[in-house]
């Protein structure tokens, strides 16, 4: 259930923009992999590599300036330590500027806030309740987002969007990874309803 909890931005912004003239709205479907610097000898692992999955959303009014949202996890575990796996989970809000370059190019560049999950799984059970048990702790971060993207419609309302992504964890280096700064690299798929003029 929880995994589902994941799509109902997605389908708010889509049920958003149909209804709402002069407005665009935006899903979108990607994957990339996390780029940091490398940990050195006695410091804390290293956040980077592995297969990233993204799923995003955006709302776009008629000056190009809209909002978006996006999540984006490492699609298997990392190894953490000796006994103990972890999966990071970022999640960010923005204000999106959206500037046309030509018929089938456009810019998406955003701006905004969000959180940073990193889920350490444990090899017993931690907490049971009526939902179901899992097996892993949760450790939270406010962060900072800045990202860019080069939008291309490759058939009507469907694109292709190669993007980067810049975050400032806060305290991420404190007790849990050896750095602050992350980057995302990758590219969405996505389909387009509506458009603003």
């Amino acid at each position: 259930m929880r995994k589902l909890a994941i799509f109902v931005p997605v389908l708010a912004f889509l049920f958003f923009a149909q209804f709402a003239s002069g407005q665009q709205g935006d899903a979108m479907f990607g994957g990339g992999t996390l780029l940091s610097s490398s940990a050195s000898n006695g410091s804390l692992p290293s956040e980077k590599g592995g297969a990233w999955l993204n799923v995003s959303a955006d709302v776009v009014f008629k000056k190009r300036i809209g909002f978006n949202w996006e999540t984006a996890w490492k699609a298997s575990q990392g190894a953490y330590a000796a006994q103990e796996n972890f999966r990071p989970i970022l999640t960010d809000f923005n204000a999106l500027y959206e500037p046309r370059l030509g018929k089938k190019i456009g810019l998406d560049l955003m701006g905004g806030i969000g959180i940073s999950t990193t889920r350490f799984y444990l090899p017993q059970i931690t907490q049971c309740n009526f939902t179901g048990c899992i097996n892993y702790d949760s450790s939270h971060h406010f962060m900072e987002h800045l990202g860019a993207g080069i939008r291309y419609y490759v058939w009507h309302h469907v694109f292709v969007r190669p993007e980067i992504h810049y975050y400032h964890v806060q305290n991420n280096d404190v007790n849990e990874f050896n750095t602050d700064n992350l980057f995302r690299v990758g590219a969405s798929i996505g389909y387009t309803i509506g458009g603003p003029e």
